[in-house]
């Protein structure tokens, strides 16, 4: 099969899978290409509720293809911010269920979701000063955030890969699971989020990733959608909330 972003959706999750095997699910300038058009299909489709990104088989990401990368470096790096930028700004959850290695641009798109799982035993890097690339500004931006200022100075100086104590310990991952324990999690744990108010994370999301701006845009989402009435009787009436707020399609406010 060739290399390529395999994609399906069940139960209102969408799944995107990294699929270059033959080169530890190394990205290729096609599959760079490849993965905004698809967010942008996935991120209008009303029954898809929250996203995960995970790669084949026992590896989540080894980086860029270079070997596929024809032309300037800077050419290659753009493909890849595109990327990482538009998986940033999905609008829905996203979760990279990470196994073994996610190094370079795979930690590139771990660090745009919203939340990473790992098995035990994967590995990160950021190895931009293995190849004497400047790492773009947003990204190391949301490299800090998540981890803080040391630890993203000694990834990025370094490009060393740490462990997931480590990557768990510095605010990298969010949750390690044990060896065969991944899917099962994640698979549990998006079942809670398809379950939740899409109102609630749309905002949560924005607001998390610094917008200030939106907040009487949400009091007024709030007011016309429904949600808060109904999750307050759902929980006098001691039931599951039906929450019927969807974000909007593309070209909405």
């Amino acid at each position: 099969m060739e290399p390529q972003l395999l994609h399906g959706v069940a139960d209102s999750v969408a799944t995107v899978v990294i699929h270059h095997p033959a080169k530890r699910n190394a990205m290729t300038a096609g599959m760079w290409r490849a993965l905004p058009p698809l967010l942008d299909v996935l991120a209008a489709d009303p029954g898809v509720r929250a996203l995960v990104l995970t790669g084949e088989g026992g590896t989540f990401c080894a980086g860029a293809d270079i070997s596929s990368l024809q032309g300037s470096p800077d050419e290659a790096q753009r493909l890849a911010q595109r990327a990482e930028e538009a998986l940033a700004a999905f609008p829905k959850p996203t979760l990279a269920a990470v196994r073994g290695h996610c190094v370079g641009g795979g930690a590139q798109l771990a660090a745009a979701c919203d939340l990473r799982f790992a098995e035990e035993g994967a590995l990160f890097g950021v190895t931009p000063a293995k190849l004497g690339l400047v790492y773009p500004a947003a990204a190391t931006r949301r490299l800090v955030t998540l981890v803080g200022p040391a630890t993203a100075k000694y990834l990025l100086f370094s490009g060393e890969l740490i462990d997931t104590p480590r990557a768990l310990r510095t605010g990298l991952v969010d949750e390690v699971l044990p060896e065969g324990e991944l899917g099962k999690r994640v698979a549990e744990f998006t079942r809670v989020l398809v379950s939740r108010s899409q109102l609630t994370q749309a905002a949560a999301k924005e607001f998390a990733d610094g917008r200030t701006d939106r907040d009487a845009h949400w009091a007024d989402q709030a007011r016309g959608s429904g949600d808060p009435a109904e999750g307050v009787t759902a929980f006098l009436q001691r039931r599951g909330p039906r929450f019927t707020w969807t974000v909007p399609g593309p070209g909405s406010a």
